[in-house]
């Protein structure tokens, strides 16, 4: 019998459990694969009431989930206890978002889960009670790092039908980004970026597009040497290892129509340079995908929502795609999947 997803309960008090009931609630006319999610039932049923919505809950252990799926909700309990209100993070969100992130990725690993979906979490919710990673997907690459082997690097794509992208730095503030881009950075990235498209997404030659850091990647060095001097060379050192990279480039000619069908994705030198061409493009249906590890990992590209959260406004379509999405990299790694705009 096929594995199913497992999806993570998030930030409690936001709108992951939200979209998570209602997604079910589709299941039969979206043709969605099965998932269980990693939570508290009794919190899940209680946000089901608020939504007005008809969810049957049922505690399964992930190899019950696919058979359940088509009648019930299938829920593994995290034997922790969520009391946190819809729009109202409390003192038990932090332990119930990591365990139920900590669940998934071990269930991956044991072969009992096919990949992992997550809802999204509120960074400073886990920061107050002492979380020492960045974000999520540094947490996942220490959780699914092997026992005693090296650290993997994750890498953030945000993917969509129209466009993909990669920050090379992610969470910095702006006047750190030139101190921590070097060119070992950009060619690892782009390395793992050409590697997991080839072998997750199916393309035989992945096309890279790298944006210069400055403005028109530097004019020839009078608007900056970053781009002459870390860019330039890292582009130089994937193309001689094979890899089809060309930049730096301009970023601001970089997402129009014409220029992404020239490229399969967008390497990025910082957090808002890849994400606001996205989010405008892709806001309601783009999927974080986490390259560089072991197992499947995708997200929903947005935040908590605590504004919205219980109140059935929830718009459910980018985790739709991350549930597919991850369905069909973990079904067909190394088989052709459906790229962004510029895919051959």
């Amino acid at each position: 019998m096929p594995l199913p997803l497992a999806v993570t309960l998030g930030e409690p008090a936001g709108i992951g459990p939200d979209l998570t009931l209602a997604v079910w609630c589709r299941r039969a006319e979206l043709a969605l694969p099965p998932f269980y999610v990693s939570a508290d039932p009794d919190h899940l049923a209680r946000r089901a009431v608020r939504l007005g919505l008809s969810v049957p809950i049922a505690r399964v252990q992930p190899a019950e989930a696919w058979t359940t799926f088509a009648s019930a909700l299938p829920v593994a309990p995290l034997g922790l206890p969520v009391t946190a209100e819809a729009g109202t993070p409390d003192r038990s969100s932090a332990p119930a978002a990591i365990a139920s992130i900590r669940r998934a990725v071990a269930d991956v690993l044991a072969g009992q889960a096919a990949a992992v979906v997550t809802n999204p979490v509120a960074k400073s919710v886990l920061y107050r009670t002492g979380f020492a990673e960045p974000g999520h997907t540094e947490f996942l690459a220490k959780l699914a790092e092997p026992a005693g082997g090296p650290a993997l690097r994750a890498v953030m794509m945000l993917w969509s039908p129209e466009l993909a992208v990669v920050p090379v730095t992610i969470h910095l503030p702006l006047r750190e980004v030139v101190a921590r881009l070097t060119a070992d950075l950009v060619v690892e990235t782009g390395r793992i970026v050409a590697r997991d498209m080839e072998y997750r997404f199916g393309l035989a030659r992945p096309r890279l597009a790298v944006a210069g850091l400055n403005p028109h990647a530097g004019e020839n060095g009078t608007l900056g040497d970053e781009d002459h001097g870390v860019v330039a060379p890292a582009v130089e050192r994937l193309r001689a290892a094979g890899i089809d990279a060309r930049g730096p480039l301009p970023a601001d000619t970089m997402f129009h129509a014409a220029a992404r069908a020239t490229y399969d994705v967008a390497l990025c030198m910082y957090h808002d340079q890849a994400l606001i061409p996205i989010k405008t493009l892709a806001f309601d249906h783009a999927v974080n995908v986490t390259l560089g590890l072991p197992i499947v990992r995708t997200s929903p590209d947005h935040g908590t929502a605590f504004d919205i959260a219980g109140s059935g406004r929830a718009d459910p379509t980018s985790l739709i795609e991350a549930l597919r999405l991850a369905h069909r990299l973990a079904s067909s790694a190394g088989a052709p999947v459906a790229a962004s705009a510029g895919a051959r």
